[in-house]
């Protein structure tokens, strides 16, 4: 030992347990401390998304009216909007026209993820028109399957 009682050994051991455990103690940050920026936000249109206004891809942000799963608030012109609970994917092409669309592709079987002004599937890049469900990109063989729906005033459901 050196003449200060302080040894190699002991500020290596030292050294050693501050390394450990100030990461450990950086983990236990409380829950109410601001996300950081490298933070990425879910895709729209997937789980834990949300709607913004004006938005051209939706999923259900407001109560669904009595008897159907999305208003059709819920579904911008020009875009459309995927409910993966009714594996549906629900476009407005023009005012007033809704369409609907199974949420399967028809390339790999991956679920369509979001709606733009054509419905993607992230899997493999294809692409689908919001008008009729036909392939307009990516390897997909063969349009989207149409689902019936049933619109009434504004409430949005299955047949």
């Amino acid at each position: 030992m050196g003449a200060s009682g302080f040894s190699r050994r002991t500020a290596l051991t030292g050294a050693m347990g501050l390394g450990v455990g100030l990461p450990v103690l950086a983990g236990c940050g409380g829950d109410d401390a601001p996300s950081s920026a490298s933070d990425p936000a879910p895709p729209p249109g997937s789980p834990g998304a949300t709607l913004e206004p004006d938005t051209p891809s939706a999923t259900a942000t407001s109560e669904a009216p009595t008897g159907g799963f999305a208003s059709t608030a819920d579904i911008p012109v020009g875009g459309g909007g995927v409910f993966e609970e009714q594996q549906v994917v629900v476009t407005q092409p023009t005012a007033g026209e809704f369409k609907g669309f199974s949420f399967v592709c028809t390339h790999s079987g991956c679920p369509v993820t979001q709606v733009t002004d054509e419905i993607l599937c992230p899997c493999h890049g294809s692409k689908f028109s919001i008008t009729d469900g036909s392939p307009t990109a990516g390897p997909a063989p063969s349009s989207l399957e149409p689902m019936e729906l049933v619109i009434d005033g504004d409430s949005i459901s299955l047949a």
